[in-house]
C-alpha cells in the first residue's frame, strides 16, 4: 500500500502541472503502474471490481446513475436559486470544441478512469484484502479528498457562487479547501459504497464522469 500512495503522491504533483492533453500522459501512465503494482500483490481483476461477470451489472448502475444526476442538473439549471451554482470561470472563452474535449476524453481518460482506478480500484482492493470493506472505505475516501488539495487552490475566487461564501481573502482561500477536501472525502464513500454494492467498479465510474462531465456542459450552456 506504501508504495501505492507514493505513486498517488507523485501523479498528483505532476497532473497538477500538466494539463490539457497533456494531462493525459502521466493519467494513464500512473493508471498502469498502479494496475501492475495491485497485480504484483497477488490482486485480482475481481479485487479491482473489474470481474467479467460484474461488469453488466456496473453498467446498468452506471447508466441508471448517469440518468439521476441528469435530472437534477436539469432542475439546478431550471430553477434560479441553484443556477449560480454552475458559474465557473473557466467557461469564459470555451467554445464548442474544447467543452467536447473535455466531457469525452479529458473527463473520462485523465479523470474517471485515473481517480477511479486508484481509489476504487487499486487502493480500495488492497486495502479491502487486508482489513475489510469499512478500512478500505475510510482510506480510500481520506485520500481521495486529500487529491483534491491542488486542485481547490482557487476554488474561492474561480466560482463566484463560493466567493460570495468565503470572499477572496488567505483565509477563505484556505476555508474553500478545506471545505472541497470534505466534500470530495464524502463523495468517495458514496463511490466506495456504490463499487461495493454493485461488485463493479463500473458503478463508481459512470456516477463521476455524468458529475463532472454533465457539471460542464450545464455550466457551459448556462454562460
Amino acid at each position: 500500500m506504501g508504495l501505492t500512495v507514493a505513486v498517488l503522491v507523485a501523479s498528483n504533483l505532476i497532473m497538477h502541472r500538466w494539463t490539457g492533453l497533456f494531462g493525459l500522459v502521466p493519467a494513464v501512465v500512473v493508471s498502469v503502474l498502479l494496475l501492475g503494482v495491485f497485480r504484483s500483490a497477488g490482486g485480482t481483476r475481481a479485487d479491482v471490481g473489474l470481474a467479467p461477470g460484474t461488469l453488466a451489472r456496473g453498467a446498468r448502475w452506471a447508466l441508471a446513475l448517469f440518468g439521476l444526476v441528469g435530472v437534477v442538473y436539469l432542475a439546478g439549471a431550471l430553477l434560479p436559486t441553484t443556477r449560480a451554482l454552475f458559474e465557473h470561470r473557466q467557461y469564459d472563452g470555451m467554445n464548442a470544441s474544447e467543452l467536447l474535449l473535455r466531457v469525452l476524453v479529458l473527463v473520462p481518460v485523465g479523470t474517471v478512469v485515473a481517480e477511479e482506478l486508484a481509489f476504487r480500484g487499486v487502493l480500495y482492493g488492497l486495502v479491502c484484502r487486508a482489513r475489510g470493506a469499512v478500512w478500505a472505505t475510510a482510506v480510500s475516501s481520506l485520500l481521495f479528498g486529500l487529491w483534491h488539495v491542488l486542485p481547490s487552490l482557487h476554488l474561492a475566487t474561480a466560482k463566484p457562487a463560493l466567493t460570495m461564501v468565503f470572499g477572496d481573502s488567505a483565509v477563505g482561500a484556505a476555508l474553500a479547501v478545506l471545505s472541497a477536501v470534505l466534500f470530495t472525502a464524502a463523495a468517495g464513500v458514496l463511490f466506495c459504497e456504490l463499487r461495493r454494492r454493485s461488485g463493479s467498479l463500473l458503478a463508481p465510474m459512470g456516477l463521476h464522469w455524468a458529475v463532472n462531465a454533465l457539471g460542464y456542459l450545464v455550466g457551459f450552456l448556462l454562460r
